[in-house]
């Protein structure tokens, strides 16, 4: 058996179960049952259903944050049951387990090291695992494999098969023009805040970048508090992306955008 890489003992959680019922709470039930000692941490459980990648675009922008040798588990799986396929992932230092559905696809073109396997579900009879239900896998397939990899008693290596292809993203890619570069809403937070899939640098191909959607214009502002309340601006979040704000207020309401809705960034003239 390989030997296992090197790990931190935390172990991350990103799904769109919510908390309105007990899926989160009996996955880590079953990590603390295999791994007494697992520091879990709640990335995010309320990103859109059924939308792998909006979960991949989080955990993406979010995973570096933690210490090398975190275990990342994603389980954003309208295929569960099916015969998609589960990945095993070491990249940049850290570990992802996810369904093979676009989740990991951008995260996994990125320039860091990585070896990519595919879950060997035959080996699972070695770890000795109750038979899977057909509709959580996130309990009996991925909280297990969570657990025995982070206490380091497994490695991927063991368990999963050499890959170097995977499901992509369903995410649209952003398009750079002559004159522009346009990118869609990802995702809206709780404050109605539309996130979107532009990184900060493309601002830096405008001398006078503005932005547009819903057919109107919003100033390029640093901050939140910068604006009157009630305005729409558009800013540079936390996460290094384009989002498009209002002050005091919900953006996504006021101007009855949703996911996958276009934003623009052209020059000011």
């Amino acid at each position: 058996m390989a030997a296992a890489a090197v790990t931190s003992g935390i172990i991350t959680l990103t799904t769109d179960f919510g908390h309105d019922a007990p899926f989160v709470g009996t996955m880590k039930g079953v990590i603390l049952r295999y791994f007494r000692e697992a520091c879990i941490v709640d990335l995010l459980h309320e990103t859109a259903v059924y939308t792998p990648a909006e979960a991949g675009f989080w955990l993406q922008r979010s995973y570096h944050y933690f210490p090398a040798g975190t275990v990342h588990v994603a389980v954003v799986d309208p295929g569960v049951g099916t015969d998609r396929a589960i990945l095993l992932a070491e990249y940049d230092g850290h570990i992802f387990l996810a369904p093979d559905n676009g989740l990991l696809a951008d995260l996994l073109t990125g320039t860091g090291p990585k070896k990519v396997y595919m879950l060997d579900v035959d080996k699972l009879v070695n770890l000795n695992l109750p038979a899977p239900s057909a509709t959580f896998h996130g309990r009996d397939i991925f909280a297990p494999l969570a657990a025995h990899v982070a206490a380091a008693a497994l490695s991927v290596e063991a368990i999963g098969k050499p890959v170097d292809a995977w499901v992509t993203s369903s995410l649209p890619v952003v398009e750079v023009g002559k004159q522009s570069i346009s990118g869609v809403v990802v995702s809206i937070d709780r404050y109605g805040n539309l996130i979107s899939n532009i990184d900060a640098s493309a601002l830096n191909h405008f001398a006078r970048p503005q932005v547009g959607a819903a057919g109107s214009v919003f100033s390029l502002q640093r901050t939140y508090g910068d604006a009157s309340s009630g305005d729409c601006i558009a800013l540079v979040n936390s996460f290094g992306v384009l989002e498009i704000a209002q002050a005091n207020g919900n953006a996504a309401a006021a101007l009855q955008m949703r996911r996958g809705d276009k934003i623009v960034i052209q020059e000011d003239i």
